[in-house]
C-alpha cells in the first residue's frame, strides 16, 4: 500500500518536474481547433514560418487533402517550386547549415506535439505557449528569447506577426526558501505586428492545431471509432447477460 501511495504522488508530480526542466513557466492552454478552416491556416502557416528550417518528414503535401484540400490548392498555395505533391515535407536547410547558423540542428517536427506531451503534460500546450512568449533579447545571438525555453537556439520566425516586445522581470524574496528570484511581470510591445495580439493567438492556435493532427493525421478517425467500438461493447455486455440469465434459469 505504501508502495502504491508513492507511485500516485509520482505520477501527480511527473508533469510539474517535466515542466520545471524546462523552465517552469505555466503554459496556457491551447484552444482547440478542429475545424477545417483552422487546420488549412495552421498548414499554411507551418508551410510558410516552420518549413524553411524544420522538416516534417513523416508527413506528404498529398495527405493535406485529409484536412480539405485538393492537389490544385496544395500546389498553388503550400509546395514550393520543386516539390511534388507526393513528396515528404522536407526542409532546404541541412542537419550542418542548422547546427551552424543556431548552435544546434532544428528538430523534425513530425511529432513534435506528442514528443512535447511526454515532457511538460499537453504538447499542444506547450507548443502554443512556447510561441506566444518570445521577446527581444539583445544578450542572444539570434537577438530573441523565450520564457517557456530560456535561452533557446531558435529565433522569433513569426515576429513580422505579433511585433517586437520587451520582457520585464522584476527581483523578488522567495517566501520560503529567502532567496532572490527572477520573476517576469509582463511584456512592453516595443513595435506592432502586422497582426492584434487577438489576432496573433488565433493564428499561433491554427498553426498548434494543425500540428496536432499532423502528428497524428488518423487521431479523429480513431476516436470516432472508438465511440463505435464502446457502443458495440454495451450492446453485446447486454445481451450476454441477458443470455446469460436465460441459460441458469432453464438450468435451475
Amino acid at each position: 500500500m505504501k508502495l502504491l501511495k508513492k507511485l500516485i504522488a509520482a505520477l501527480v508530480l511527473l508533469p510539474a518536474l517535466a515542466l520545471a526542466s524546462e523552465g517552469g513557466f505555466p503554459l496556457d492552454p491551447a484552444p482547440a481547433r478542429t475545424d477545417l478552416a483552422s487546420l488549412q491556416n495552421g498548414a499554411k502557416l507551418f508551410v510558410n514560418y516552420c518549413l524553411n528550417c524544420h522538416s516534417a518528414s513523416a508527413m506528404r503535401y498529398n495527405r493535406l487533402r485529409d484536412i480539405g484540400l485538393n492537389e490544385d490548392q496544395i500546389k498553388a498555395n503550400l509546395l514550393f517550386t520543386t516539390d511534388k505533391v507526393g513528396d515528404l515535407m522536407k526542409s532546404a536547410m541541412t542537419p550542418t547549415d542548422g547546427k551552424a547558423w543556431f548552435g544546434a540542428a532544428p528538430p523534425d517536427l513530425s511529432v513534435i506535439v506528442r514528443a512535447k506531451a511526454s515532457e511538460a503534460g499537453s504538447g499542444a500546450d506547450y507548443i502554443y505557449t512556447y510561441l506566444r512568449t518570445y521577446y527581444a533579447d539583445s544578450s542572444r545571438p539570434t537577438g530573441w528569447n523565450n520564457l517557456v525555453y530560456p535561452n533557446v537556439a531558435m529565433p522569433h520566425v513569426l515576429w513580422q506577426l505579433q511585433g517586437v516586445r520587451n520582457a520585464k522581470f522584476v527581483e523578488e524574496k522567495d517566501p520560503h526558501s529567502g532567496e532572490v528570484v527572477h520573476k517576469f511581470a509582463g511584456f512592453e510591445q516595443v513595435k506592432p505586428g502586422t497582426m492584434s495580439t487577438m489576432d496573433y493567438d488565433a493564428a499561433v492556435a491554427d498553426l498548434v492545431s494543425y500540428m496536432n493532427w499532423m502528428s497524428e493525421p488518423v487521431q479523429e478517425k480513431r476516436r470516432q471509432l472508438g465511440v463505435w467500438v464502446l457502443l458495440f461493447l454495451g450492446i453485446t455486455l447486454v445481451l450476454v447477460w441477458r443470455l446469460n440469465a436465460s441459460y441458469w434459469k432453464e438450468v435451475k
